[in-house]
């Protein structure tokens, strides 16, 4: 039931300015959450005007569509920190097979801290948790592609 919520979100979601929300503004963060109708390439699955808090990647190649906004470290409410990964369709028929995995490395802002997350079967649903609040930076790599994203994770949600 909760995958059904989620996919019928239809307006504008405005994220609550917290500590690590400004320490990633004040750092560079690039982590701009689009609240718009998802690209075409990515609405598949959404049913009317998909509208659903969203990030893009720098190349435009990925988007992640926050089903959990705003990330957060720790979330006491019991719910998941929930990205659906979309990837731009390949512009060649050569890039046809499905790709094993989407590959992130991300790196915390202004520190040496890196995790690595995987998302079985390429781009799609995830759960992606990371161990402290910050702007993360996430290298992503799948089927022969790459792109790069910011996301900002909160301290705690109540």
């Amino acid at each position: 039931m909760l995958l059904l919520t989620a996919c019928t979100i239809t307006g504008p979601s405005a994220a609550p300015v917290d500590a690590a929300t400004s320490r990633a503004a004040a750092t560079g963060c690039d982590s701009r959450i689009e609240t718009g109708s998802l690209p075409d390439w990515a609405d598949a699955g959404f049913s009317g005007d998909a509208r659903a808090p969203h990030v893009f990647g720098a190349k435009g190649d990925i988007v992640a569509v926050l089903f959990a906004n705003p990330l957060a470290h720790v979330r006491q409410d019991g719910s998941n920190n929930k990205i659906l990964w979309v990837s731009r369709p390949a512009s060649t028929s050569s890039a046809t097979a499905l790709p094993d995995a989407l590959a992130i490395t991300a790196t915390l802002d202004g520190t040496d801290t890196t995790v690595t997350r995987e998302v079985a079967g390429g781009p799609g649903p995830s759960i992606i948790d990371m161990p402290q609040a910050g702007c993360w930076h996430l290298e992503l790599r799948w089927a022969g592609h790459t792109d790069t994203i910011d996301l900002v994770y909160a301290d705690r949600l109540p």
